[in-house]
């Protein structure tokens, strides 16, 4: 918590399962997915039905349908938080349009870290695989494989909540709770967002819920760091 509360990058990321539905891919790729989570199935669980579940959330299966991204800027003394959305069906495009948000904000301010829940098992390895797939390069500044450790730019709350236990997982609405700040899942949560968005083809109440979660970040931060909390009229959402 040593870096400033304002050269903080807040972003989350939503995803979904590549295909609606495992009947949609094709006798290779059902082959793939079965070997992938055989080990994982329980007891009369079929991969058709884990499909379902979990593909949403390993990169190979899965696509990035939002990712938004927030920082705090300081005028007159009071801290704002601006946050702005990438999203849509198109997910190359999607991803193209953030890298270029990321390398104009690298190339104006080169002390800034990566901030959010879980990133670093979850949000950045699969943002970077994504990028890949899509065969778009991984930038030098997400790069972490590359990076001693000390030289990472990421602060992620969840390993700030360990304090260094390993075994310990607390998700972002519990942390929230017990900070005392607003749950971020008062409509949907991550298990829905699958439905929601094939089902319902409502994008825009997705990014509605992944705004909520970077604002809930961002909140614990500054409890984190003895700053008083925000309020709604501090939070700028950027066109």
């Amino acid at each position: 918590m040593q870096t400033s509360i304002t050269h903080l990058l807040f972003f989350d990321i939503e995803t979904v399962s590549a295909a609606s539905s495992y009947k949609l891919l094709d006798d290779n790729w059902k082959k793939l997915w079965q070997q992938k989570v055989d080990k994982q199935l329980g007891e009369g669980e079929t991969p058709e039905m884990f499909y379902d579940k979990r593909a949403a959330i390993m990169a190979e299966f899965g696509k990035i349908i939002c990712i938004s991204a927030g920082y705090f800027k300081k005028e007159n003394n009071s801290l704002t938080l601006r946050v702005k959305s990438f999203y849509g069906h198109n997910e190359k495009e999607l991803l193209q349009q953030l890298i270029a948000s990321f390398n104009h904000l690298h190339q104006q301010q080169k002390g800034w870290c990566f901030c959010g829940h879980n990133i670093k098992e979850f949000d950045v390895p699969y943002l970077c695989r994504r990028l890949l797939v899509n065969g778009l390069g991984v930038p030098n500044y997400l790069d972490f494989q590359a990076m001693k450790p000390w030289e990472t730019n990421l602060v992620d709350t969840l390993q700030l909540w360990k304090f260094g236990d390993y075994k310990n997982y607390t998700s972002l609405n519990l942390l929230a709770a017990c900070l005392n700040i607003q749950s971020p899942k008062d409509d949907i949560d991550g298990s829905q967002v699958g439905h929601v968005y094939y089902q319902e083809n409502d994008l825009d109440r997705i990014v509605e819920y992944c705004q909520k979660d970077v604002v809930t970040v961002a909140q614990i931060m500054l409890k984190l760091n003895g700053l008083p909390l925000i309020d709604g009229t501090q939070v700028v959402l950027v066109k």
